[in-house]
Parts: C-alpha cells; sequence; structure tokens
C-alpha cells in the first residue's frame, strides 16, 4: 500500500500504489490551487477552468475527450474546492496510459476558445443558480462567507454574477500560467500499475513548462457574525460556524473527534437530543472543514420554521455540555468512526488514490494510516473536551435560511 513517489524532469511529482487483487486503476491528477487562491475580481475562477479544459485541447475537441474515455469504460471527472482541483480517471488498468495522456492534455494544451467560454459560462451560472436554489446547499456558502468576511476563503466557489461575467480567455491563460506549472501538481495511480510505467507515461504527456512554485494563499481570519436569508422554504436551515485547527495544528485529531462525538452521526449527542428526544430538527450533524492553515467547525440542521429558535438554543447547549462532560464511551466511539472511516474509505482505488495524494499535498509526504490511527488513538477525553472548549470560547458565525427570526435580532444572537 505504501505508494512509491517520485519527480519528473519537468518537476511533476508522481505517486503509485500497487493494489494487488483489483484489475483497475484510479488516475487522479492534484493541482495544488483553488478558490482561496483567487483574487476579488477572480472569484470563479478556479472553478470556470476546471469546466473550460473538458471543452477542448490542441489534440482533442470536447467530444474527443469524453469519448477517449468512455469508449474503453472508464469515466471521467473533476472538482474544484478552496484549497485544490483535482482531475480523475477510473479505467481498467490496460487504459492507463489512455487516461494519463487525456489528463495531461486537460492541463498542458486546454483550447479556450471565446465562443466556448461564453457557452460555459451560463453553465456554471445554471450551476449557481441552482445551487442558491437549494437551500440546505447554499447556507453552507453564506456560513464560509459570515466566518471569513472579505476573504477568498470566504467566498463562493461558483463565483457570482458579476464576477464571472469580467471573466476573460486571457483570465483562464493566466490562471494556468501560474497555478498549472509541474511543480504544482501532483499525480497519483492506484490500482493495478507499476510505477516504471507511470513514470515513463508522465515523463512524455507533461512536459516542462515555464512556471514558479505559484502565490500562496492568505491565512483565514476567522470573524464572529450571521446572515439571515428569509426566503420561505418547507423547513429552516440552521449553521453555526466556530474557528477550527488546521491540519498542521497539534490540536487537530481531537478537535475532529470531539466534532464526530457532538454530532458525528446518529449516536451523537446533538442528534439524540435534538432530533430524537426534542423532535425539533429533520436532520442535523456537526463537521470540521480543515485546511493547512486553519478550519471551521461547523453545525447544520433543517428544522421546522416554528422550530427554528429553540433547536438553535439548544444546540448551542449541547455543544456546551459535550465540552463539559464528554464521556470515555463517547469519545471512543469517535475514534471508532475516524478510524473505520478512513481504513473503509482506502479500500478502493480511488479512495486510496486521493488519500495518498491529500498526504502529499498537506505534509509533503505519504502519511500511513497507521500513523493516523496511532493519532488517533492517542487522543484522550481531557484533550478532546479542551478542543471543543476552544473551538466554543469565541462567539460563533452563523447562517441561516428560512427562520422566523429577525435579522436584526440574529445578529445580536
Amino acid at each position: 500500500m505504501t505508494p512509491e513517489v517520485s519527480h519528473t524532469d519537468a518537476g511533476l511529482r508522481v505517486a503509485t500504489a500497487t493494489m494487488p487483487g483489483v484489475e483497475t486503476v484510479a488516475i487522479a491528477l492534484h493541482a495544488d490551487t483553488g478558490a482561496r487562491f483567487e483574487a476579488e475580481r477572480e472569484n470563479g475562477l478556479a472553478h470556470l477552468f476546471e469546466h473550460m479544459v473538458f471543452k477542448g485541447s490542441a489534440r482533442r475537441s470536447a467530444r474527443q475527450i469524453a469519448e477517449a474515455i468512455e469508449d474503453v469504460g472508464g469515466n471521467l471527472n473533476a472538482w474544484t474546492s478552496r484549497d485544490v482541483t483535482v482531475f480523475h480517471v477510473r479505467a481498467l488498468a490496460r487504459d492507463l496510459a489512455i487516461g494519463v495522456d487525456v489528463l495531461a492534455d486537460l492541463v498542458t494544451s486546454p483550447r479556450f476558445d471565446p465562443a466556448d467560454l461564453d457557452l460555459e459560462r451560463e453553465v456554471v451560472l445554471s450551476e449557481l443558480g441552482e445551487a442558491r436554489d437549494t437551500p440546505d446547499d447554499i447556507v453552507f456558502d453564506q456560513l464560509q462567507e459570515v466566518a471569513f468576511p472579505g476573504q477568498a476563503i470566504g467566498r463562493s466557489i461558483l463565483g457570482s454574477e458579476e464576477s464571472l461575467a469580467g471573466l476573460t480567455v486571457a483570465d483562464l491563460h493566466a490562471w494556468r500560467d501560474r497555478h498549472y506549472a509541474p511543480q504544482r501538481l501532483t499525480l497519483v495511480v492506484a490500482g493495478k500499475a507499476d510505477h516504471a510505467t507511470v513514470m515513463r507515461l508522465a515523463e512524455a504527456a507533461f512536459p516542462a513548462a515555464a512556471g514558479s512554485a505559484g502565490p500562496t494563499a492568505e491565512a483565514p481570519r476567522f470573524a464572529p457574525g450571521a446572515a439571515h436569508d428569509s426566503r420561505r422554504f418547507e423547513q429552516a436551515q440552521l449553521t453555526s460556524g466556530y474557528a477550527a485547527p488546521g491540519h498542521h495544528d497539534p490540536g487537530h485529531d481531537a478537535a475532529a473527534l470531539f466534532t464526530l462525538a457532538a454530532g458525528g452521526g446518529m449516536s451523537s449527542r446533538l442528534f439524540q437530543e435534538v432530533r430524537e428526544a426534542r423532535g425539533l430538527a429533520y436532520s442535523i450533524s456537526a463537521a470540521i472543514s480543515a485546511y493547512v492553515d486553519g478550519g471551521l467547525m461547523s453545525v447544520h440542521a433543517a428544522t421546522a420554521r416554528k422550530d427554528a429558535a429553540q433547536a438553535r438554543d439548544l444546540i448551542d447547549k449541547v455543544l456546551a455540555a459535550t465540552a463539559a462532560s464528554l464521556e470515555p464511551d463517547e469519545l471512543a466511539r469517535a475514534r471508532a468512526q475516524a478510524i473505520a472511516g478512513l481504513l473503509m474509505g482506502i479500500e478502493s482505488p480511488q479512495g486510496l488514490a486521493d488519500h495518498i495524494a491529500r498526504g502529499l499535498l498537506i505534509h509533503g509526504r505519504f502519511v500511513p494510516p497507521a500513523e493516523i490511527v496511532a493519532r488517533i488513538e492517542r487522543v484522550k477525553v481531557d484533550a478532546a473536551r479542551a478542543a471543543g472548549a476552544a473551538m466554543l470560547a469565541t462567539p460563533p458565525a452563523r447562517a441561516e435560511i428560512g427562520t422566523l427570526k429577525s435579522r436584526r435580532k440574529l445578529l445580536a444572537a
């Protein structure tokens, strides 16, 4: 399971994990860039770039890109986050070369045609409109904006109508030049593959290109605050967010386990006390979004409009009580969930490829699962309680959709 890791002459980092007993490969190209690297006028550019590379390259049309993978029974997709942009292929092992070649084609020689940009801009605007019509989706964007005001990490990954309208073909080329030099890319292959073959394919597919280490992102600065969207939906959406430790913070694991115990499943305190015992929410959960330099612990609940204020108050009380009185059996359950989630996730080629890439991008090395399990097992109850208390020590950021409470009252909460 431990991957071999090398660099091509052009500076591309390549990792290969051979998995006995499988006949497929997962090929993932991770670019060390995302929405948090955008200037304000560029908001949405990282995501738009991800869309636009599928519109054609110097060697393939959009149709030929899709057919190259689907003709051999594979699938091709991509996604953009605030920290990273990922392009991935799943295919039979015999089609490894095709998968590597297509992924390289997307980012090394995209054909950015102005007419294609006009069309794809409309697609992203439709995606933005769909998100805004989905309250349990858009509420997280609103929470992110409240928690990190005036910062790239707080803006929507999709951008806005205004920012998208201003993006040009020149912006797409400039983004590629700044962020897609081989030194910012990591190619990971997991499954039925050997490292020598992957390296040979990578050397041929990713030529040397001008570029540097690229820009760095501004460290996130959390701020309490509130946003209230008064549109009426079937349910009200409640979120609250708290500054959380980043991946490199020694308290990250304790904070993650506290969050799991508080709201990570049906046995968590929030689920049992807010949903099961009181019936105040249809769904409720807590999660941490961690970055290399900070994070956000968030709680989300979907509730009837009439119950929103009562649910919000109870959520606050349950979080505080968990930080004060987390029990050993609750921590043990959270620990088991974390370990099982990790180990189950890496049993598939795609899951293993993603795990390897995360370690390389975040820590600069492969992080063995056993090392993560050992860290999780070392977290004691006192540390988890302290991590929870530290996150709750600052007033939260809140975003709510469809609640009855006025904006003025919510801001005072």
